[in-house]
């Protein structure tokens, strides 16, 4: 049996181990198929293999290399699971591992993000305390070389599969960088490399913390009570950034709430056809330690992210602010297939502790529409009402909607061809080759004529009036990518909170937050009198 039809039999198998698994799912616990649909699951299997059979033998051109492969990861398999919802999905064993990583929240490699930029692989970013950064590779960095092999014609994944490798082993990376005379060589070790999903932690005003989680991974409970300790007993609120978080492992979404809510109160239900419902509470609770929150969300908040913010909405524990979250409410359960292929099932919904689904409609949507166009107007007389514990009104079926609308800043055009360009990065590599950067730099005028010569350097055209308009924008970029070259990702990502006006508009809501809070005790103080006070009777 040659090679390629071995490939081709195991993506098959793959694939009918996929549709038995999915059958076994529905029928568990509720009672078997009947003989009818046994019949009709087999013929439809038949059919599948009979088509494949006639694509093999007389499609046009010979299915070669991975093409079978192909046929089955990224076309069978995912249009027989994006028929059911959009979130059940098939992992080929490169996505899987990939996906396995994120969730553990480490891997073992030299600690670089990279991504292509004309037809070259560049250095966004080394991760902190990783061998990269230590060895002092800066963002920009062209990678032309590993362990004396030129990189061109290398994709960014072959140039992180390269750089990846057992712990303590070395690899030689040769880099180009602008201002260098010739290519510099690094000897890297490889390690741990920690992937934070806390990226940014720090006190953001006087008694204000700041801190944002930009997914849910095996780390999140343990890195936000480390964040929340680090501030110290005399906190005096919390902005929490849940925007751009995609969500991830449910545990340590429960694991936040854990810290932020009240001993026993429930922070999530799953409820799934083929499994008991499942209740999560708080099981340690927050201590008395009572400060007031505002979550800033926005529409590519989803899932787990969700679940965060719905639970202190509906316990009216924080103020939420933004733009209405993602609406993801259907939660996968990852099956381990053959060959290291996974299965994201949909096996349960979940629901907030008012009993709200946070899910949106996707009947008769296209997948580019459910996820990408969040700007359609929802009518909220069409979604569930529900009521959060001091009686306030929330909204089920499409997402969190925010107790208070903040509107992200629109880009102009010069912005947008600034970042085309990756004008800032850019302009970072010349300037810090010929420049120092301390911590009380500031983006005079010097700075910005600096910038304006590099700007023309690259044919960039602009007017005085549009630099004029974004003046405030561009100071910050520059300085933000200048720290983050010299003093690492975490000091210019610190430098954007410090502007961002999203950010600031949520501290400023604080004593709103407050407000809500001292609300919620007086309603909730309300009602045990009027439960302990009992009927009156006349004698």
């Amino acid at each position: 049996m040659s090679i390629r039809t071995r490939r081709t039999l195991f993506s098959l198998i793959v694939f009918f181990s996929v549709c038995a698994l999915g059958g076994m799912i529905v029928s568990q616990q509720v009672g078997a198929q009947s003989a009818t649909d046994e019949s009709n699951f087999r013929d439809s299997l038949k059919s599948f293999g009979a088509v494949y059979d006639i694509v093999a033998k007389n499609y046009a051109e010979p299915l070669t290399g991975n093409m079978p492969d192909r046929a089955i990861y990224d076309g069978a398999i995912p249009e027989m699971l994006h028929t059911l919802d959009p979130h059940s999905s098939f992992y080929d064993p490169e996505a899987f591992a990939k996906m396995k990583e994120d969730q553990h929240g480490k891997y073992y490699g030299v600690g670089m993000l990279i991504q292509p930029q004309n037809g070259k692989v560049v250095v966004v970013y080394p991760i902190e305390g990783s061998p990269a950064f230590h060895a002092g590779i800066h963002p920009g960095d062209v990678i032309s070389g590993i362990d004396g092999q030129s990189a061109a014609g290398m994709s960014s994944d072959d140039v992180a599969n390269r750089l990846k490798g057992p712990r303590g082993t070395s690899v030689t990376v040769t880099i180009t960088r602008v201002g260098a005379s010739a290519p510099l060589t690094f000897q890297l070790t490889r390690d741990e490399i920690p992937n934070p999903s806390v990226d940014l932690s720090y006190e953001i005003r006087p008694g204000i913390g700041y801190i944002h989680i930009r997914q849910f991974q095996e780390t999140t409970g343990r890195e936000f009570d480390d964040a929340l300790n680090a501030f110290g007993p005399n906190l005096k609120g919390l902005v929490l950034d849940l925007r751009g978080n995609p969500g991830g492992v449910l545990v340590e979404a429960v694991a936040v709430c854990d810290r932020l809510l009240k001993r026993g109160q429930i922070i999530v239900s799953q409820r799934g056809r083929a499994f008991p419902e499942q209740v999560y509470r708080a099981t340690h609770g927050n201590d008395g330690q009572d400060f007031p929150i505002v979550v800033l969300v926005n529409h590519n908040t989803a899932s787990a992210a969700e679940i965060v913010s719905g639970a202190l909405q509906d316990h009216d524990r924080a103020l939420i602010a933004g733009e209405t979250t993602f609406g993801k409410g259907l939660v996968q359960t990852v099956y381990t297939l053959s060959d290291n292929t996974g299965l994201a099932l949909t096996t349960y919904h979940y629901y907030t502790p008012s009993g709200r689904l946070i899910q949106r409609n996707y009947n008769g949507v296209s997948l580019y529409d459910y996820y990408y166009n969040h700007d359609q107007p929802q009518d909220l007389k069409d979604r569930e009402v529900k009521l959060t514990d001091s009686g306030r009104t929330v909204y089920g079926g499409g997402g969190i909607t925010p107790d208070t609308k903040i509107e992200p800043p629109k880009s102009t055009p010069f912005q947008d061809v600034l970042l085309e360009h990756d004008a800032f990065l850019g302009f970072t590599e010349e300037y810090v080759s010929h420049h120092s950067v301390n911590k009380d730099l500031q983006v005079d005028d010097a700075v910005l004529s600096d910038f304006k010569q590099y700007l023309a350097s690259q044919n960039i055209d602009y007017t005085p009036q549009e630099l004029a308009n974004n003046l405030d924008w561009v100071k910050v970029n520059v300085k933000s990518k200048l720290f983050a070259t010299q003093f690492g990702e975490t000091t210019g990502l610190q430098v954007e909170a410090n502007w961002d006006p999203m950010i600031q508009q949520a501290v400023g809501l604080i004593p709103q937050a407050a407000q809500l809070e001292q609300h919620v005790l007086q309603v909730l103080a309300q009602k045990d009198a009027a439960l302990n006070k009992g009927p009156v009777s006349s004698q």
